[in-house]
C-alpha cells in the first residue's frame, strides 16, 4: 500500500476516533445531568404530572431523605431539567415542574424502558 492510498484511511480513522471521543463526552455530560440515586424517580414522577410540591415529591419516594431530595431538585434545576417556582404564601409553597428541556428527556426513557424490556429480567450477582 501505498503513501497516498494510506492517508485517506488513517484520516477517516482520525475522525471516527474524534467523533468518538466527542460522543463519549456528550454522554457523560447527560449522564452527570440525570445520574444519582433519586433523579430518576423524580424525573418519572414530575413527568407524569404538571408540576409537584415538594411534599409530593417527598411522599411519592419516601425512601429518599428530604436532604437528598433537596440536593438532587438543585442540580435538576442547576441543570436546567426542573424549574421551581416559590409562591409567597405562610407556610411557602414550593412546586417543581419539568422545563421544555426537561420534557425533551421523556422519549429518551420511553427508549431505555423499551431497552429494559426488551433485555428482560436481571438477575443481580456479586460485584467483581
Amino acid at each position: 500500500m501505498t503513501q497516498k492510498e494510506k492517508a485517506p484511511k488513517d484520516e477517516r480513522h482520525a475522525e471516527i476516533c474524534r467523533y468518538r471521543e466527542l460522543c463519549a463526552s456528550r454522554l457523560e455530560e447527560v449522564l452527570r445531568c440525570i445520574g444519582g440515586r433519586w433523579k430518576m424517580p423524580i424525573l418519572a414522577h414530575l413527568s407524569g404530572e404538571e408540576s409537584m410540591r415538594f411534599s409530593d415529591l417527598e411522599r411519592a419516594i419516601p425512601q429518599a431523605s428530604q436532604k437528598m431530595l433537596t440536593q438532587h431538585l438543585r442540580e435538576l434545576e442547576r441543570d436546567g431539567i426542573v424549574t421551581r417556582t416559590v409562591y409567597p404564601e405562610v407556610p411557602p409553597k414550593v412546586e417543581y415542574r419539568l422545563t421544555d428541556q426537561g420534557k425533551g428527556l421523556r422519549p429518551v426513557f420511553l427508549s431505555l424502558l423499551d431497552w429494559a424490556d426488551a433485555r428482560g429480567p436481571q438477575k443481580e450477582g456479586p460485584v467483581a
